[in-house]
């Protein structure tokens, strides 16, 4: 059986020397293996392939058989690791909470439990005929959010 420390143990020096970090291990019941890495830049394909000869070289294809696939998160990912929320402080990104509700909001603060966003609501003022939009800050748990991923703007 091949287990993710093994996996995350071969990678872990080659990551560090390439400022990356890793994001995810899958590993099915088929031993398909699927290695999702990121970085505070950019992922090239060059990282991808010496991942995967890494991992190639330091596991035993005579002792168990599986299939390798070592990818970048994409945009359409939702977030899995603490450090891919500091990576985007700064930038929109798309929050669905396990209530239901989904916006889209400014990352302003990531901690290990929550995180803080800037969102527009509409606000019905007295004595105004139509609501205006107002900025407010708000703070949400992690274990209340569902997904957070990057917003992607198409103009």
């Amino acid at each position: 059986m091949i287990l993710k420390g093994t996996i995350s143990q071969l990678i872990q020096e080659y990551l560090s020397q390439e400022s990356l970090f890793l994001v995810d291990i899958e590993i099915s019941k088929e031993n398909d293996i699927v290695v999702t890495i990121e970085s505070e830049s950019q992922v090239d394909i060059r990282n991808c392939a010496d991942l995967s000869k890494i991992v190639e070289g330091g596991l035993d294809r005579d002792k168990e058989d599986f299939s390798l696939t070592v990818t970048s998160a994409g945009l359409d990912m939702p977030f899995k690791v603490h450090r891919q929320y500091l990576k985007f402080i700064g930038q929109e990104v798309e929050i669905l909470l396990k209530k239901g509700s989904k916006f889209t909001a400014k990352l302003l603060n990531a901690g290990h439990e929550s995180i803080e966003v800037e969102r527009a609501i509409m606000v019905k003022e007295e004595g105004k005929k139509r609501a205006i939009k107002k900025f407010v800050s708000e703070t949400f748990d992690l274990k209340d959010i569902k997904s957070t991923k990057p917003f992607i703007k198409f103009k």
